[in-house]
């Protein structure tokens, strides 16, 4: 059967450059720099680039080949930086290969980003109209399909404002609703259902489901394991832009998670992971550090015990009133731990220029032994996200080895202290 996706030798490369630190100069300063690169052009012509810049070459993508069949739902999983979103972009033809090729036979919608083929300016049912129109779909096809896809994004008062004006909830419930309403062969969705509501989340995939079940092809990168499982039937595992493993769900899933959790205990950089919000500020680092009751360091987590986890924000613009979070997910993704600035009465303020600290210290933690991943989350709740990191970090649970309730073969994620009572007659 000829394959509606075949991707062959695919390579993408970005070219990174790198400047020099400098001291605060003043204006004459930069006036004596600016002539003196001016006469060091006329005597070296042909030098293109200054002494204080650097290059390098990154491949986000590198050789990479694979087939997707009529039908097939495809999940794509990876560490942060592994080419998952490359690949999307340069399927949905919004970026171009350096090399290989592409080839895909039928029409493709695509969400990658919030508003991603939104333009601004026009009102949510021009756009509706103008996707449509790019997925060469008729008129009177789009007019069909026109109030389902508004029934489903639920922005029917908000049909005739701009999107520029829309919060980023709405327009990722009108983005979505356009992308799997207006039938196309093949759908593509990167991780934006992150930044949508819980109720909005399970709407969207009933939908995914629905579109799968017609016979439609999916692509889909989420972080969030329990989804992959569910909607794929194959999965693309990803690896500094190489394909390390492509086939069964289940079997590829399960090397992707012997292969990303370790013992990540102490400081760990996030300025590099996938972040997503309006950036007005942004999680810079996240620290662990487990400790016993009396407050004293330990050096692994043990059932029981404390963690302490200290992130610093670094802020672009004043804000008040933001809500920080973190939230403890298990390896299928499902929520575990949910703790937050709001929940004690708490509000955060942040300083333009400023490094803040907030530091969340979760007692008597009684996990069973198994790894665990730290998500971070700031914002106004129900109204905007500033910034959400989904992967930050992995810690792994060990067990006192005098306590049978956590020993591995018993099942469960947590294991609570309980009661019981046997009778017999």
């Amino acid at each position: 059967m000829q394959p509606i996706i075949s991707v062959e030798n695919l390579s993408k490369q970005y070219i990174i450059g790198h400047q020099k630190q400098e001291r605060h100069t003043s204006l004459r300063d930069e006036l004596s720099n600016g002539v003196k690169r001016t006469l060091g052009k006329l005597l070296s012509p042909f030098s293109n680039q200054e002494a204080n810049e650097k290059s390098e070459q990154f491949w986000a993508l590198k050789d990479i080949s694979f087939d997707i069949q009529q039908g097939d739902r495809v999940g794509i999983i990876g560490r942060n930086g592994a080419g998952k979103s490359t690949l999307l972009k340069i399927l949905s033809r919004i970026t171009e290969p350096t090399s290989g090729r592409v080839k895909i036979s039928g029409r493709v919608a695509s969400l990658l980003e919030v508003g991603t083929g939104f333009h601004p300016e026009l009102t949510g049912r021009e756009n509706i109209y103008l996707n449509g129109a790019i997925l060469g779909m008729s008129k009177a096809e789009i007019k069909r399909k026109f109030d389902e896809i508004v029934d489903f994004a639920e922005v029917e008062k908000f049909l005739d404002t701009p999107v520029k004006r829309y919060s980023s909830g709405m327009y990722v419930r009108l983005a979505f609703a356009v992308a799997a309403n207006l039938e196309p062969e093949i759908l593509i969705v990167d991780e934006v259902l992150a930044v949508g509501d819980v109720q909005f989340q399970k709407k969207c995939l009933g939908k995914m489901n629905e579109v799968s079940n017609s016979g439609k092809t999916i692509l889909l990168v989420s972080h969030n394991i329990q989804t992959i499982l569910s909607l794929s039937n194959k999965v693309l595992l990803l690896a500094e832009g190489k394909v390390i493993e492509y086939g069964y769900a289940q079997q590829v899933v399960t090397t992707f998670q012997n292969s990303f959790y370790s013992n990540t205990l102490g400081q760990t950089d996030i300025t590099s992971a996938e972040h997503y919000g309006t950036g007005q500020a942004r999680f810079r680092s996240i620290f662990i550090q487990p400790v016993d009751g009396s407050g004293k360091r330990i050096p692994l987590p043990l059932t029981g015990c404390n963690i302490l986890l200290s992130i610093d924000i670094e802020t672009f613009q004043d804000l008040r009133d933001i809500t920080v979070a973190i939230t403890i997910y298990d390896d299928l993704g499902n929520r575990l731990i949910d703790a937050n600035t709001l929940i004690k009465g708490d509000s955060v303020n942040l300083s333009f220029g400023k490094l803040t600290n907030v530091t969340f210290t979760l007692e008597n933690i009684r996990l069973k032994p198994d790894t665990y991943t730290v998500g971070l989350w700031m914002g106004i709740i129900n109204q905007s996200d500033i910034d959400g990191v989904r992967y930050a970090t992995s810690f792994r649970m060990n067990a006192r080895h005098e306590d049978i309730l956590y020993t591995s073969p018993f099942p469960g994620v947590y294991a609570c202290k309980f009661q019981h009572e046997i009778t017999q007659h």
